[in-house]
C-alpha cells in the first residue's frame, strides 16, 4: 500500500530524506522514489551524494547546502521550493541531526512551504538499540567538545540526567573522551558503537577504564557513537567530589556563580553549596 500520488510529479516543497549510514542497502524504497522524482537534491557533499544516486541509477541536479552555506544559498533553496520539489539529504543518516538543516526547515515552514520527512537510518538510534543500555529515556547531545575542560563541563552538566546519554565521537579522540568520562562519571557503564551497518560493525560495553584498555590495544577506526548509562539512584557526589567541583568552578568564576553551576550539575541545594564554597574560600 502506498500514499504516493498516481501521477509521477511530486508536489512542490521540501522533502527531508534519510540516507544510509554505511550500507547502501539500507536506503528505503520511498527514499529512492523521492530522490528519483524530485527536481533537485540539496546535500552536504555533492561527491558523497553522487555515489548514492549513481548506486540508485538516477541522475539529479545536486546543490550544496552545509554549515558553510550563506544565507543567500538558503534563500535560493526556499525560492525554488515554491514551485519545485527539493530533497534535503546529509552525508549519512537522518538530516537535521547535528547538521544545519533545521534553519532551512524553520524558514520553509514560516514561508508556508510544504515540508515532509521520510524516516530512515539514524546512527544514534541504532547504537542505542545495539548497546543493551536502558532506552526508555535517552538524551542525544551531538559531538562531545574536543577540548578537555569543555568536555568535562558538559559531562558534569548532564550527569544528573536520568537517561542514557548519546554522543557522536571521532576515533582519534575516543581515548581522551573515555578518560574524561572515567574521571567525571566514575562507575557509569559506557558503550562504544562504531562502523555501524558496515563490515567491521561492533558495539562494546564496559566501564570507561575497561574500554580505554581495550581501545589502547586495538586503536579504533571509523565513525563512533558513544553511550553513557544513566546514574544509579544512589549516585550522588560525596563531600570530596563536591569540594573538587566547587574548587574547580571557583577557579574560573565568582563564588555565587560557582555554587549555582555546581547546583545545576548535581541537583544539590544551591544555598548549601554556597555555604560550603565560602568555607573552602576561607581556608
Amino acid at each position: 500500500m502506498s500514499d504516493a500520488p498516481e501521477n509521477n510529479q511530486l508536489s512542490p516543497g521540501l522533502y527531508i530524506v534519510a540516507t544510509p549510514i554505511g550500507n547502501l542497502g539500507d536506503i528505503t524504497m520511498r527514499a529512492a522514489d523521492i530522490l528519483a522524482r524530485c527536481d533537485a537534491i540539496a546535500c552536504e557533499d555533492t561527491r558523497v551524494t553522487q555515489k548514492l544516486i549513481r548506486h540508485l541509477g538516477i541522475t539529479r541536479p545536486l546543490w550544496r547546502y552545509d554549515d558553510h552555506s550563506a544565507e543567500s544559498d538558503r534563500a535560493h533553496l526556499l525560492e525554488k521550493m515554491r514551485d519545485q520539489a527539493i530533497a534535503l539529504v546529509s552525508d549519512a543518516g537522518t538530516p537535521l541531526v547535528s547538521d544545519p538543516g533545521y534553519r532551512l526547515v524553520k524558514e520553509a515552514q514560516e514561508a508556508g512551504i510544504a515540508v515532509t520527512s521520510l524516516p530512515g537510518p539514524s546512527a544514534p538510534v541504532m547504537a542505542l538499540t545495539l548497546s543493551g543500555m536502558p532506552n526508555d529515556r535517552f538524551l542525544f547531545a551531538g559531538f562531545l567538545p574536543p577540548k578537555e575542560k569543555a568536555r568535562r563541563d558538559i559531562l558534569i552538566e548532564l550527569s544528573p540526567v536520568r537517561a542514557t546519554l548519546v554522543f557522536f565521537e571521532t576515533a582519534p579522540r575516543l581515548l581522551k573522551s573515555l578518560d574524561t568520562i572515567g574521571d567525571s562519571l566514575p562507575g557509569r557503564e559506557v558503550a562504544v558503537a562504531r562502523e555501524l551497518t558496515k563490515r567491521f560493525e561492533e558495539c562494546r560495553r564496559g566501564t570507561a577504564e575497561e574500554l580505554t584498555a581495550y581501545y589502547t590495544a586495538h586503536p579504533p577506526k571509523g565513525e563512533i557513537v558513544l553511550l553513557i548509562g544513566p546514574p544509579l539512584q544512589d549516585d550522588k557526589p560525596d563531600d570530596t567530589d563536591i569540594d573538587a567541583l566547587l574548587s574547580e568552578a571557583m577557579a574560573e568564576m565568582k563564588t555565587s556563580q560557582a555554587a549555582g553551576s555546581v547546583a545545576k550539575a548535581t541537583g544539590l541545594d544551591r544555598k548549601m553549596l554556597y555555604t560550603r564554597a565560602m568555607e573552602l574560600k576561607g581556608r
